[in-house]
């Protein structure tokens, strides 16, 4: 295994990246997160967008400075590209990479353009990510407490021979720097966060919970007993893990729950799944999950609307909703807000 180097703020050339214009290319979750950031550390940040447009508005609301997306590539040192992967490219192709210089920084928070070759730099720019592990919210909310989220950073062309500290830098000015930031490669970053997230945190947690929520619905158990046992448990059980690891959430929990785990969990994560992993890998690795994916979102999206509805229909969603309702500390202080951010 190789050596972690972890950099934090006393590592980084904080002061930088306060020498860059830097020009952010969105202003959904990642764009609202790692700008109001950058604009809090001191950077001189502008945003470029469809003007008149709803993030336009939202923008203007936090204070900032928007631009065009032709006009923010022009004006800026750095670009900063946080709009959704799927229409990247097109993006890029018509409004950015025409008025790409040669010295300016082409930045990314997932490798999944430049590494799937979606997107190709001209010569003479330099490639770089930082790619906080955490929702932009998350990147906010946990700065303005004083903390950060980790993040990862990459360089894929180094033309002016400082991409690496321009990202930890900037990596800084978003929170990281109090965290801990790891250096990577475009295509580990991206392989590894798309499996992170079909496998385990997404892909894997939904189908589990819902149909561990099934199974005991259709037993005939109580759904609000289902909800509680199989989904609101699991981020009280998930937070033990993130601050301790499967140590600390076995060491939390009942010896009968740990035996349980640890004789049964094999038996619902067993080979077959096992299996199912390495076939989801191999689709990421040989890039026909991108292919797949570029095409659902360039053909309408059929199938993909047809997912997100009837999941959004499922029973476990509207036992969640009514009795999250009913919880008063849910309801404060709410990390998003669909109006503002």
């Amino acid at each position: 295994m190789d050596n972690l180097r972890i950099y934090l703020d006393k590592d980084i050339n904080t002061g930088l990246i306060k020498s860059k214009k830097i020009a952010v290319i969105g202003f959904g979750s990642q764009g609202y997160g790692q700008s109001t950031c950058l604009k809090d550390s001191g950077c001189d940040v502008v945003l470029g967008l469809r003007l008149g447009g709803k993030s336009d508005v939202k923008a203007k609301d936090y204070g900032f400075k928007t631009m065009s997306i032709e006009d923010a590539v022009k004006w800026a040192d750095i670009v900063q590209i946080l709009i959704p992967d799927e229409i990247q490219a097109d993006v890029y192709e018509k409004q950015i990479r025409p008025y790409l210089r040669k010295g300016q920084y082409l930045m990314f928070s997932h490798g999944f353009n430049i590494h799937y070759k979606k997107i190709v730099a001209p010569e003479g720019v330099n490639v770089i990510m930082v790619a906080p592990k955490g929702p932009g919210h998350t990147v906010r909310s946990e700065y303005l407490l004083g903390r950060g989220v980790p993040c990862l950073i990459a360089v894929e062309s180094d033309p002016s021979g400082d991409a690496k500290e321009m990202a930890l830098s900037y990596a800084s000015a978003i929170g990281a720097g109090r965290a801990g930031i790891i250096e990577t490669t475009f295509r580990e970053e991206t392989e590894t966060d798309l499996f992170g997230e079909q496998a385990v945190i997404c892909g894997g947690v939904s189908a589990l919970i819902k149909t561990g929520f099934e199974v005991l619905v259709e037993a005939g158990y109580s759904p609000y007993m289902a909800y509680f046992e199989v989904l609101h448990e699991m981020k009280l059980l998930v937070d033990l893990i993130n601050q301790g690891g499967l140590a600390d959430m076995r060491y939390s929990i009942s010896n009968t729950a740990e035996y349980g785990d640890m004789t049964r969990g094999p038996r619902v994560i067993g080979e077959q799944s096992r299996q199912a992993m390495k076939d989801l890998l191999k689709d990421i690795q040989s890039g026909a999950f991108a292919d797949e994916f570029m095409t659902e979102m360039k053909s309408g999206c059929h199938k993909f609307n047809e997912l997100r509805k009837a999941n959004a229909d499922h029973l476990i969603e509207k036992v969640g909703e009514e009795i999250r309702s009913s919880f008063k500390w849910n309801n404060d202080a709410k990390i998003i807000d669909r109006n503002k951010n």
